[in-house]
Formats: structure tokens, sequence, C-alpha cells
């Protein structure tokens, strides 16, 4: 080995070349011979491993194999090897240059500590990668805890690298970082608050990836596509991405539309404004009329029955219409509503169903349907309520009632 190490250099002694001269020409052959050698097996290294990481994927039932192969897990793995290699191989090198030997001693560590920084964050992008096909972790946060993870690696990566570089033990550095952990937590700040967000949001299962929420601060209205340390990530339903703060969602209001999607049907909350003056006692000529329609005729007999046996048992003086028990058109008509409901369709009929009057208000009597779709489709549920509301606004004039609208004029706002 010594012969080797000493060939160029003998040979250039015997070639006139002076002392100082054949030493660099050494040193040089030797460090290009140690840069082929590294080169060689790291290739050699790469090849092989991934080699049999391939294999182990096509024989492995898991997909795992196959998500460190593409984080090139292997391909970082490898090149330990050539470390290796230099730190056997550089003393001979560097034979007649003893000073530089702590200089690349500092240099190889600093290179170690990094390859082995690099190495964590493939296999921890592996995780990442293999939880989120997980059905039971797919709506987990896991990008929040594999950045945690990264940033402690990174800390204590540049944390070593410092100790080694200055000299210093590694157990010591720290303890006099300690010292600085009040401008550290000033710094770190945001990544603290969102670490302790997306452990208070995975805990309370408050967001999941999937997720419809709406947080009008931050004019978000959308579904949430990723979560992670500093924010998450809702896709808007005009396909824009909003980011939010991960802290906002423990420090601030925000509506998640899970527990909708996950019940039985989405709610129609929809009103209809009907003018006071509209509404009168109905005349026996009028119910006659209103007998007509199918859905309330067996309603309005069984009624105009009931009320007239009131009326004549009490003596009720019938000759003014407001005397005694009267049907009125909206009374009618918010039966009507309510049986067209009960036979729609797109309704589901387990949950409530009810139609009823509001207090008044200076724009008219406002009648709410209550109701809940089948169909909890965005593009489906408005048609179901387009579709009832279609119905309801054009069966209004069928019961001489009608509909407020502001008038452009202001002397006719009574009208």
């Amino acid at each position: 080995m010594e012969d080797l190490q000493c060939l160029i250099y003998d040979y250039s002694i015997e070639a006139g070349v002076s002392e100082p001269y054949s030493k660099a020409l050494n040193m040089l052959a030797l460090l290009i011979a140690l840069l082929v050698i590294i080169v060689i097996a790291d290739y050699i290294t790469r090849k092989v491993l991934i080699n049999v990481f391939n294999g182990l994927a096509a024989k492995s039932k898991t997909n795992f194999d196959d998500l460190l192969i593409n984080h090139k897990a292997p391909r970082n793995i490898a090149h330990i090897v050539p470390l290796i290699i230099t730190l056997k191989l550089f003393p001979f090198v560097f034979y007649d240059y003893p000073e530089f030997e702590g200089n690349i001693i500092i240099l190889i560590k600093v290179y170690g500590i990094l390859l082995t920084v690099w190495i964590i964050r493939s296999i921890l992008q592996t995780f990442e990668s293999y939880f989120k096909t997980l059905p039971r972790l797919r709506d987990k946060p896991i990008d929040s805890y594999i950045q945690v993870g990264m940033l402690f690696i990174w800390i204590l990566g540049v944390a070593s690298i410092l100790a080694v570089v200055i000299d210093l033990s590694f157990i010591k550095f720290f303890t006099t970082l300690g010292a600085a952990s009040a401008v550290l937590l000033l710094i770190f700040k945001d990544t603290i608050l969102g670490f302790v967000a997306s452990i208070q949001v995975a805990i309370n299962d408050s967001v999941r990836i999937g997720d419809w929420i709406t947080m009008e601060k931050y004019g978000a209205d959308g579904d949430v596509i990723e979560i992670n340390l500093s924010t998450v990530q809702v896709q808007n339903f005009d396909l824009t991405i909003t980011h939010i703060p991960t802290f906002a969602l423990i420090t601030d209001s925000f509506k998640n539309w899970r527990g909708m999607q996950s019940s039985d049907g989405r709610r129609i909350k929809r009103s209809i404004l009907l003018k006071a003056k509209s509404i009168v006692y109905l005349t026996d000529d009028k119910i006659e009329e209103l007998k007509s329609i199918q859905l309330i005729t067996s309603y309005l007999n069984q009624r105009q029955s009931d009320i007239k046996n009131f009326n004549t048992s009490n003596n009720i003086d019938k000759s003014t219409l407001i005397n005694g028990r009267n049907l009125t058109n909206l009374g009618v008509f918010r039966k009507y509503m309510q049986s067209y409901i009960e036979n729609h369709s797109g309704i589901n009929k387990d949950m409530m169903i009810m139609v009823r009057q509001l207090a008044p208000t200076p724009q008219g009597l406002p009648l709410e349907i209550y109701a809940f779709s089948s169909d909890k489709r965005w593009a489906n549920y408005e048609y179901i309520m387009s579709d009832i509301f279609d119905h309801a606004l054009a069966a209004v004039p069928f019961f001489d009632l009608e509909i407020f609208e502001l008038s452009t004029h202001i002397g006719n706002l009574d009208e």
C-alpha cells in the first residue's frame, strides 16, 4: 500500500522534479484515484440497492417499497458506502499534508450529517405518502406531523454541523443553545402555534381533508385539500385556493359542513314574502273552487264540515264572515304547500317537513318552507329547491294571495 501511495512521488523524484512538486503531484494523483473509486463505488452501490428494492417491491403486497424508491431512499442510502470509503482512504491521499486532515475531517462530518438528514427526509416522505393511502388516515393532517418531524431533524442537523465546525461537544452546544430559547421561541412562534393547532384539530376531529368548510374572514368556501404545519389549503368552488393559517382553526370561527354531508339530507330553509293585505277569509264559493286542487280536496271537505258543525252548534251568526271559525286563504295555501312537499320526490320523508309563518316584517309576511332534500349534491340540491319554489310562487295566485315586491316608486310602497 505504501508503494502505491508513493508511486507518483518516486517517479517524479527520479524524473528530476523537486520534492514539493513531487508531493503535490502525488497528492493530486491519489485524489483523482480516490474520486474515481468513489464514483464507481457510488454507481455500483446505487445499482445494487435499487435493483434489490425493485425486486422486493415486485414481490411485496404493500406499496411501501415502491414509495421508498419513488422518494429516492435507496439512492440516498447508497451514498453511505462512498462516504465510508472516503473516511478510510483520505489519510493516504493527504499523507504528505497532515495540516489538511483536520479541515477535511470537518467537511466529511458535515457531509455525513447532511446525508443522514437527507436519508431521514426521504424515509419520512415515504411514510407521509404511505399513510395518505390508508383509508383511516387519509383525512388526517399527516403533513403537519411529518413537517414537525423534519423541523426537529433539521434543527438537530444544523446544530450538529455548528457543533462540528466550532469543535464543541454536542451536549455542551445544546446547553449553550438553551440560553437562547426565548429567541428561538419567537422565531418559531408561528410554527409552534401551527403544530399545537394541528394536534388540537386532529384530537377534536374538527377538520378533515375533504371537508367542506366556510370561513368568511379568509374568503374560504370549499373543500379542504391539505392540512400542514403552517396553513390549511381550501379549494373554493370557483377553483381558487385559499390558504388559512392552521392556528386560525382554533382561534377563529368557521363552519364545517361535514355534518350535513354525513346526514341523510340537506336542509332547505327559505321563505316567500306575502302581502299582508292579500290574506282574507274564504267564502263558501271560494272553498268550493279550491276543492278542485286534488292535494287539498279531502282536507277542505273535512275542515269545512268541522267548521260548519262548530258554528251551527254554537249558534254563530255567519252573516258577518269574521264570526266563529273560518278558513283563510293563507292557512289553506300553507296546508297545500305542506302536502306538496310531503309528496315531492326530491324530499327526504324521514326528516322534518314544515311550512310555517314567521313574524311579519315591513316587507310582508314570510312563509317559510323547512325540509331536507334527499340528494345532497350541490347542483341537485339547488334544482330541488328551485323546483319547489317555482311551484310555490306559481301557486300563490290560485289562493288570491300576492307576492310582495318592493316598488321602484316611493309613493307606491303600500301597493
